[in-house]
């Protein structure tokens, strides 16, 4: 077996553990508040802080990556978010709990761009479907740990699950880390799909200097699409449950929107990214964008179970293929020599916009009335980006 796919499956256990707990953040919520009462606005905030630093850390976890490479940046991230976990267990007031949680970010930003540059740099054939199975694991993780730290937290209490967990985390993820390499030729192998001596697949080969990437006009238009994508992506997540409410659906109508949701997520990692191998992943990324403009405008216009159901599957299959898609884009347009840095810094440039769409959606729906206008805003984002993601084109050739 290719060494490549024991990367895969240590980048998908690593995301299906951040992932996971990550997503168990409401199970604490209600614990925090019943022995707290902290609003839920305050409440909220330390998770909203959290997205948005870690997407934005995303930035040096890519640099960091190239340059230490992924077993010590894994290992070392794995160390930060244990470390936040558990002292957020030993908090006893709101402010130190926003600090626990920045810490856990600095940890968190090292799992999807190491994780996903480094599935990239093994893969010369298949990579849509290497990068699409690594993440899956976030998918998989959103659905199983959840339920098992509930189970935690009725056994131990919110505070030894937190440190449990910390610790957990930290040992897991530092003995994943070894099953990390960055280079293929570190192993004295070539990337899967090309046969020794290993081939140039990319139109760029090695790759430009980084600092002429970052220049290239294609490289502007790949953090805008990225941003128009993300900036509301998060308002299905927070707002899907109220959304069910105001159709007047029940409780369990809207927990099954946000299962289908996953659900999709799920499909839309390992179908795009298989997807993309045969299409190439710039045409890919369309149909993802495409699709999340048509499940946004579905949300906005949906009047009952079956349609609210349908527009949520249909945008968590574009959310999982979108951001699957990205390093398999970034390796195609300018090779797999700095795709650690490049993914990061898409990453740390546009993520942050995601925490923009929950607050967004909510400012608009107490203005309007309705969540109509928020989720038309919404597709109209995503077409933008679409049209972004047809103008941005891989360089031609290296620079003279």
């Amino acid at each position: 077996m290719h060494y490549g796919w024991v990367v895969v499956g240590a980048a998908f256990t690593v995301l299906f553990l951040a992932y996971g707990v990550q997503y168990a953040f409401g199970l604490f919520f209600t614990a925090l508040t019943e022995e707290f009462g902290w609003s839920r606005a305050s409440l909220s905030g330390v998770f909203s802080l959290y997205a948005a630093s870690y997407a934005f850390f995303g930035l040096f976890a890519g640099r960091l990556t190239d340059r230490w490479g992924p077993r010590a940046v894994v290992a070392l991230g794995g160390g930060f978010l244990g470390l936040g976990l558990g002292l957020s267990g030993g908090v006893q007031n709101l402010a130190p709990l926003y600090a626990t949680y920045l810490v856990a970010a600095v940890g968190m930003s090292t799992a999807y761009v190491p994780c996903t540059a480094t599935v990239a740099r093994w893969f010369a054939a298949r990579r849509g479907l290497a990068v699409g199975l690594a993440m899956s694991g976030a998918s998989l993780g959103t659905f199983a740990v959840p339920p098992l730290v509930a189970l935690l937290l009725a056994e131990v209490g919110w505070r030894r699950a937190y440190v449990l967990l910390g610790v957990g985390l930290a040992l897991s993820l530092g003995l994943l880390a070894g099953l990390f390499v960055r280079d293929p030729r570190d192993r004295e192998l070539a990337p899967y799909g090309v046969g020794p001596p290993a081939a140039p697949t990319t139109t760029l080969e090695n790759g430009w200097p980084l600092r002429r990437i970052v220049r290239h006009r294609s490289f502007a238009l790949l953090v805008a699409t990225y941003m128009m994508t993300w900036t509301p992506v998060f308002m299905p997540p927070v707002h899907l449950v109220p959304l069910a409410r105001d159709l007047g659906l029940s409780a369990v109508v809207g927990a099954a929107a946000l299962s289908a949701l996953g659900a999709g997520s799920l499909a839309g990692r390992l179908a795009m990214g298989a997807i993309s191998d045969a299409l190439g992943p710039r045409p890919a990324l369309a149909i993802s964008l495409a699709l999340q403009a048509l499940s946004f405008a579905s949300l906005a216009g949906a009047v009952g179970p079956v349609t609210l159901l349908a527009a949520a599957t249909a945008f968590g299959f574009g959310y999982g293929a979108v951001s699957t898609l990205m390093p398999a884009v970034v390796t195609d347009f300018y090779g797999p020599a700095h795709a650690g840095s490049l993914v990061g810094l898409i990453f740390g440039l546009a993520g942050p916009a995601g925490g923009v769409g929950p607050v967004l959606a909510g400012w608009l729906f107490d203005t309007t009335g309705s969540y109509v206008t928020a989720f038309g805003l919404a597709a109209r984002l995503n077409l933008v980006a679409l049209t972004l993601a047809v103008l941005a084109r891989p360089p031609a050739s290296r620079p003279v």
